[in-house]
């Protein structure tokens, strides 16, 4: 009995820690999932690059609002960004084919200036093994992810951005 108690324990803390915010990976990277642009044109998340700069990847829905809260902050910061390390932010949308249709005028009306893409069958969610909303990865120049958060916690784009300054100069992420 007590060995399947203490397997039992292992096991929680193994899963525990699969699911950490902040955790750092080794060379992963997008898979080739297709999702679609805002105008209907279907876009293969893999092939997606920023010159080797960072980027970063939010996975949200239209009815979280810690998403819209993160989103609205992290647009205002969004243009000093950019400036100072050639970041680009992705938003995947992973609302099904009921919900969809308000993420267009929810990001045109808040003026985000992401790139904002649909994913309504959650391909992308399941390959990426995300476990709820909001979600953020951060890639490196080369695309491999080094970075990833679940949640939102007001101050989290000044944890997110300092692991972008460090992607941008080369330094690892810890």
């Amino acid at each position: 009995m007590m060995t399947i108690r203490r397997l039992t324990g292992l096991l929680s803390v193994a899963v525990l820690l699969a699911g950490c915010p902040g955790m750092t990976y080794a060379q992963r990277t997008l898979p080739a999932v297709n999702v679609k642009q805002l105008d209907g044109k279907t876009t293969d998340l893999s092939k997606i690059t920023n010159d080797g700069k960072p980027i970063i990847l939010f996975v949200w829905e239209v009815s979280c609002q810690p998403s819209i809260t993160e989103f609205n902050n992290v647009a205002k910061l969004y243009p000093r960004w950019k400036t100072e390390t050639g970041v680009r932010i992705l938003a995947v949308s992973i609302d099904d084919n009921r919900s969809s249709s308000r993420v267009k005028p929810l990001s045109t009306s808040r003026g985000w200036g992401f790139d904002v893409y649909l994913d309504p069958n959650q391909d992308f969610k399941r390959a990426m093994n995300v476990p709820f909303c909001p979600y953020v990865f951060v890639l490196n120049g080369e695309g491999a992810v080094v970075w990833s958060k679940g949640g939102y916690t007001p101050g989290d784009e000044d944890v997110i951005y300092g692991i972008v300054q460090k992607t941008s100069k080369g330094e690892p992420v810890e």
